[in-house]
């Protein structure tokens, strides 16, 4: 409708020429909005009605029933007296028919009138007549009218013919102008003077018959208005009969004139009809050459009576029309004549403009929230800081952080505006709060990218997701806490995507770990606010909340490690990591215990898991570093291992059988570091072999399930306290690896204990084994004796085997050993598999360890135990005829099988097989 106002007014305008063209299509546009805004108004207001109607049926078709109801009822039983019949009441006197203003709704609608009936209402069980009742059925409301189509409304409505006449006499004035000018029949002076005096005339016609007929009255009021503002306009630019400045008193003088009528009246075309002249005033009286001071001193006059008239009247297509106005006209005079210069008098104006119409949607919403609907002009709400702030940009273009510092004022301004107005209004403009709070965090989250780089928007981004999920939860607002979480997430997202590149500038006070910082602060307070909050939250934010957690952890640890790798040199490897992640847990078990913040506490245990983490990268290229403590990189694992234990002392308030593996878990992670470096201790002081650093990697993990198997009960806590966790769960894992490193010793060391001479058996190698051996059989006996739950252990059968097959691995590693350093014989397998000394002395040695078995489970009936060394026996008789056999003509061979003949005699004289009936349990 205000497009077709315009192209029509533009139109009509033209005729008078191109300044007609502009006056007529703002004309029309102010038509067209007025036409707008009252066709809405009358929609909604039908839709009221209809709604309001279809109740009040329903109500009488449930009374009317229920009254049927009750007369079957009463039907049934014996009545004294006949009821009194149904009075029907005086119908209601209609309601008077309203005088409908121009450009409103004329309407003559009489109210229904209320019925009365009387009905007996018996009761039952009674014979006595029951007493009538009278029930007053509502009134029916009156059906509203379907809104149909304005301009056949305003036509065929009330007052047609009146409103047809003041159309077809501005056509007539129009044509007896053109008609006079074409053909000089009266001076010029005389038709201006002339035609003013008509509108003058209809004015005060229409004044008199203000109270007799207000609508009436009020249409010939808009004309005369009309008829003025053409009159002056024709004098000033068609016939420069008037100069600038009375042509603008007067035209100003008309505007106040029908400002003043239209309060008086109550009559919002008038106000709008006057406000629209005023506005177009300086516009029709201009010759290009004014001071655009006193252009927008007008217009803040104007816009002043606009505020004056919004304290009394809540007229929106008023309030619609200056807004059009003010900012149309600032527009295109920005466009033609602004420049830089002028902005300390441009500025203040379009800063007052701005104040006044958030004024006026402010008091527009005071005046229609009680009546709970449509309170909240979006046009202005919505418009006003859009286009301000569009040419407040256009303003402070050349000036650094203009945009943002712009921005940042708007967002402060209606923070505090929404603030100050839920302090006081908080119930009846809720709407009008949240609008002006979404545009404040809008014009916030605005300013940011116009001052920032990338990393610090993001980042900013996500701590203003954190203030929309707590304004969400507090306020009950599910799609505010959905659009804060997606805030954080796509704020963490554009931060990695922005965060390539850079060296970070000053350490730790840069935008990249900062913005890192922010980002994983504001998912751990979500995460943790909605978790103290879950009853007011759904089941699916709960599990959010867990995410966020995670989220913000990630953050966290990702930018603290990635600004270590910026700022440390790589001459420190991974020990400033290892004091991150020390710190990192200790601060999370702070928090947990200060507020209590239950999820925390598994980032503060996890002191021992990100240790084991940086030690297998201290182990692996590219970080491969010498012993973990290299660089006083001690500091960094005391403090580890501290913030470990001082994580599970805390919990022992709350135990939980997984903190079990913990425990272990920090046991197994000692004994690798405590190898480690022991190792590389003894390696570097005596400047030996390789073996030196491998009996570090028994002797340290041998020591310890050592001491927990022989003095656990007296170590204290945690070990005494924990014995399952410390001498079963974390000491298997130790015991299961020193039996691994027995056999792999024998496969890969040639046990040279250099700068000490090699001596069998009293080496630093088979010492070592001889200790793990110990030390294994100590725990093994320690758990069989402890009655501890939820111990697995294997066999003592599966023990002896298990056992008795590593003391084998180890004795035939020693022998091998010797023949290494004694006879020069190749520590490598193939060579020893093709020496005849070395086949020779495993034929021997295994037959004198298969006697000494056969002898002793002689002796103590244990008939499996020496089926085994026949086994071992066989086996030596096998590999004499199929490996031996094969060295022909070397001595091995013949003292080979020499050797193992006399100890098979030997075996068979003081070891035959015992019993079946004497079997024993080994």
């Amino acid at each position: 409708m205000w497009f077709l106002g315009l192209v029509v007014g533009a139109i009509i305008g033209a005729i008078g020429g191109g300044a007609g063209a502009v006056v007529g299509g703002c004309v029309g546009l102010v038509i067209g909005l007025v036409t707008s805004q009252s066709r809405k108004a009358r929609e909604e207001k039908w839709k009221t009605d209809l709604d309001g109607a279809l109740r009040d049926l329903q109500q009488r078709v449930a009374v009317l029933e229920q009254r049927a109801q009750s007369a079957s009822v009463a039907g049934a039983q014996p009545i004294a007296e006949p009821p009194t019949p149904a009075v029907v009441a005086e119908p209601v006197a209609p309601a008077a028919r309203l005088e409908a203003e121009p450009g409103g709704v004329d309407a003559s609608a009489q109210t229904a009138p209320a019925v009365a009936v009387e009905a007996p209402s018996p009761e039952a069980g009674e014979t006595a007549a029951a007493e009538p009742a009278t029930e007053r059925l509502p009134a029916a409301a009156p059906m509203p009218s379907a809104p149909g189509n304005f301009i056949t409304r305003w036509l065929f409505g009330g007052n047609t013919l009146v409103r047809v006449g003041v159309v077809l006499l501005f056509f007539g004035v129009a044509f007896l102008l053109k008609y006079a000018a074409e053909r000089d029949l009266v001076p010029i002076e005389l038709r201006i003077a002339a035609v003013a005096l008509g509108g003058v005339a209809l004015l005060i016609v229409g004044w008199r018959l203000r109270e007799r007929r207000t609508g009436y009255a009020v249409i010939l009021q808009g004309g005369g208005i009309g008829v003025l503002y053409l009159t002056v306009f024709a004098a000033f630019r068609l016939y420069h009969l008037l100069p600038a400045t009375p042509a603008f008193a007067v035209l100003v003088a008309v505007a106040v004139l029908s400002a003043m009528l239209a309060v008086l009246q109550d009559a919002r075309s008038l106000a709008v009809t006057g406000i629209a002249g005023g506005f177009l005033a300086p516009v029709l009286a201009s010759t290009g050459g004014g001071s655009h001071v006193a252009l927008f001193s007008f217009y803040a006059v104007l816009n002043g009576g606009i505020l004056g008239i919004a304290w009394y009247k809540a007229w929106r297509e008023l309030n619609l029309v200056g807004f059009a106005f003010t900012f149309i006209i600032g527009l295109a005079w920005g466009a033609k004549f602004y420049r830089p210069e002028l902005f300390e008098t441009t500025e203040p104006f379009l800063a007052l403009f701005f104040l006044l119409y958030i004024a006026i949607a402010v008091l527009f919403a005071l005046r229609r929230a009680p009546q709970l609907t449509h309170y909240v002009d979006g046009t202005l709400v919505f418009g006003t800081p859009l286009v301000a702030f569009g040419l407040q940009t256009a303003l402070v273009r050349n000036m650094e952080f203009g945009s943002a510092w712009s921005a940042f004022s708007l967002g402060a301004f209606y923070l505090v505006l929404a603030t100050v107005l839920y302090s006081r209004k908080r119930e009846s403009l809720r709407l009008l709060v949240e609008s002006f709070l979404a545009l404040g965090v809008g014009f916030a989250t605005l300013a940011i990218p116009l001052a920032f780089d990338g990393r610090w928007t993001s980042a900013v981004w996500a701590v203003e997701g954190a203030a929309i999920v707590w304004v969400g939860v507090r306020q009950s607002r599910t799609l505010a806490r959905a659009f804060g979480l997606l805030l954080q997430f796509g704020a963490g997202i554009a931060f990695l995507l922005d965060a390539h590149g850079g060296s970070g500038g000053i350490a730790v006070l840069n935008s990249l770990y900062l913005g890192a910082v922010m980002v994983s602060g504001a998912g751990l307070f979500c995460s943790r606010y909605l978790d103290r909050n879950r009853e007011r939250v759904s089941r699916t934010e709960a599990w959010v909340a867990r995410a966020l957690f995670l989220w913000g952890v990630l953050w966290w640890f990702g930018g603290g490690l990635a600004e270590i790798d910026r700022q440390v040199p790589d001459k420190w490897g991974l020990h400033p990591h290892l004091l991150f992640f020390a710190g990192s847990c200790a601060l999370f078990g702070i928090l947990w215990r200060r507020i209590d913040w239950d999820a925390a506490r598994f980032v503060a245990l996890a002191a021992v898991p990100l240790g084991a983490l940086t030690a297998m990268l201290m182990m692996t290229p590219p970080a491969l570093h010498p012993h973990p403590f290299s660089h006083h990189a001690y500091i960094g694992w005391i403090a580890a291992f501290a913030v470990h234990l001082w994580a599970l002392r805390a919990h022992e308030a709350r135990p939980a059988a997984w903190l079990a593996w913990l425990h272990a878990g920090g046991v197994c992670l000692f004994a690798v570091i405590a190898s480690w470096e022991v190792g590389w201790q003894i390696d570097h002081y005596v400047e030996g072999k390789r073996v030196w650093p491998l009996i570090a990697w028994a002797l340290v993990p041998g020591a310890m399930i050592a001491l927990f198997a022989a003095h656990g009960d007296r170590l204290g806590w945690p070990v005494r306290e924990h014995r399952h966790a410390y001498l079963y769960a974390g000491a298997m894992p130790i015991a299961v690896f020193l039996l691994a490193w027995v056999f792999y010793v024998n496969f890969v060391s040639n046990g040279d204990p250099a700068p000490l001479p090699y001596v069998p058996l009293l080496n630093p190698l088979d010492l070592a084994q001889a200790g793990t051996l110990l030390a294994l059989a100590m725990w093994y006996l320690a758990l069989t004796k402890l009655d501890l739950a939820g111990v697995v252990l294997p066999s003592k059968t599966a023990t002896v085997r298990l056992a008795s097959v590593a003391v084998f691995v180890w004795l035939n590693g020693m022998l091998l050993r010797t023949l290494h350093h004694y006879a020069d014989v190749p520590f490598r397998l193939n060579a020893m598999l093709r020496s005849d000394l070395v086949q020779t002395a495993f034929s021997l040695f295994w037959s004198l360890l298969a006697l000494a078995t056969m002898i002793v489970a002689a002796r103590r009936g244990m008939r499996t135990v020496w089926i085994v060394g026949a086994v071992l026996f066989g086996v030596v008789i096998g590999k004499l005829f199929l490996v031996d056999l094969s060295n022909t003509g070397t001595v091995e061979r013949w003292v080979s099988f020499i050797g193992v003949g006399v100890l098979a005699i030997v075996i068979g004289y003081f070891a035959p097989v015992p019993p079946k009936s004497a079997e024993k349990t080994p």
